[in-house]
């Protein structure tokens, strides 16, 4: 049998699947109803000073990107930390872990780039018994045009001091919140591992407007007739997350620090693809507010049931096993030829691959035969792009077939070679240095 018992940090928790920080972790009501239905962690929503409260807006706070059936596919929230007192908050934190000793309870902060703020916060969060704090250096509204969440995450240098404080002045666990909003995710990563975070989590919300309504021809939405710009996610920023995980993974300067997976995680599937690609544990939010907590549920009996099939005894057995494959453009193997093929006892006849193909692509998937409508691929036209795999609504009616070595491409005629050659010395690649003189 599996075993999802998970540690990540220095924390351990039952499974993998964590809550990140966001509305749905704001109160012990909700912590403890997410407890119940069998997350194995929550990360607190983002404590801030003590001091005057934090004041949200009391019209619309998120919006969304939806398909005509009404499918989530992405979520936009200009919601703040909790507007809740810290008091309050840290009370409530010591009593759900009392109560649930056996879950991962991890403080989200966010204070003043100050190191006096830091220094202040960080021995009352630790006085709750929680596990861990993460450090939210990448919400991209409100906070930030305050200097703090991505004003920070922006900054390697400011990553790195405000990091060291946290080492400094706290014995717990410190995670690092990144956020995407950035070029290039490594310099933040890399900044948070030379201040010494023991794990890194990403991605933090995308900055995004929603859309207008043309009604009004105002933002939406919007609030008395303005709107801002708020945080995007969801499973439409799951592969721009899935991405920056491996970068991080497979960057010699920060592989090995631990990696906490967030973005449009929904399924096990979608854990799978995070562990796979290096994450120790992934956080969710989005799903959890469209779907509730039981969720979970699905998520832990799937991720069990797919292990014990692979014959998988934790997480780790195959974590990071997909890295090694991610590799950069200029590495790919030219030689490799696909064709694609059509399941005639599969096909409806709908005609939406010709179409792609015909007016888009190459023209190889023909729509006639013999006077009859049929749908067939051109193998010599054929270049193996993928593209009417993907329009196709019956699944697994297109599929593609890899060339074996020695098996003649139509197109060319000519044998698929055994042996990939070097691409960086090909005669083709620019960026291929000109031969020394003799």
């Amino acid at each position: 049998m599996a075993d999802l018992t998970n540690h990540f940090a220095g924390i351990k928790s039952p499974n993998p699947f964590w809550l990140a920080s966001a509305p749905p972790t704001d109160k012990a009501y909700n912590v403890h109803r997410a407890f119940e239905a069998g997350w194995g962690g929550v990360v607190w929503k983002t404590l801030g000073e003590e001091g005057p409260p934090v004041v949200n807006v009391s019209g619309p706070r998120y919006g969304a990107l939806l398909t005509p059936d009404r499918r989530m596919l992405g979520f936009n929230n200009i919601e703040l930390i909790t507007d809740r007192p810290l008091a309050v908050n840290l009370a409530e934190m010591r009593e759900i872990k009392r109560l649930w000793p056996d879950r991962a309870l991890v403080a989200s902060i966010m204070v003043p780039c100050t190191e006096s703020a830091w220094k202040a916060i960080l021995p009352m969060v630790e006085d709750t018994g929680c596990d861990g704090i993460e450090l939210n250096f990448g919400c991209p509204h409100g906070m930030s045009e305050r200097g703090m969440g991505a004003a920070v995450g922006q900054v390697p240098e400011y990553i790195q001091m405000v990091t060291a404080w946290c080492k400094q002045y706290s014995k717990l666990p410190v995670i690092v919140k990144l956020t995407p909003n950035i070029t290039d995710i490594r310099k933040p990563a890399l900044a948070a591992k030379n201040g010494g975070a023991d794990a890194v989590s990403l991605i933090n919300t995308i900055n995004s407007i929603m859309g207008v309504d043309p009604a009004t021809l105002t933002m939406s939405p919007s609030t008395a007739g303005m709107g801002s710009h708020g945080g995007y996610c969801g499973p439409a920023v799951k592969p721009i997350a899935l991405n920056m995980v491996a970068e991080i993974g497979r960057s010699p300067e920060t592989a090995g620090i631990p990696i906490s997976g967030i973005g449009g995680v929904g399924s096990w599937r979608d854990a799978l693809d995070y562990i796979a690609l290096g994450a120790g544990n992934v956080q969710v939010c989005t799903a959890a507010m469209v779907y509730g907590f039981k969720i979970v549920q699905e998520m832990i009996d799937g991720l069990s049931n797919y292990m014990d099939e692979m014959g998988f005894q934790t997480t780790e057995d195959f974590r990071g096993r997909a890295l090694p494959t991610v590799t950069d453009w200029q590495y790919l193997n030219l030689n490799a030829t696909s064709k694609a093929v059509i399941d005639p006892d599969k096909c409806i006849e709908c005609g939406r691959c010709h179409i792609a193909c015909e007016d888009t692509s190459h023209q190889a998937i023909t729509a006639v035969k013999d006077g009859q409508r049929h749908f067939e691929v051109k193998e010599e036209e054929c270049v193996g792009c993928n593209l009417c795999v993907t329009v196709c609504p019956v699944p697994e009616c297109i599929t593609l077939r890899t060339l074996a070595p020695g098996e003649l491409d139509q197109r060319t005629g000519q044998p698929v070679p055994a042996q990939a050659r070097n691409w960086t010395a090909h005669p083709n690649n620019p960026m291929r240095k000109a031969p020394e003189p003799a």
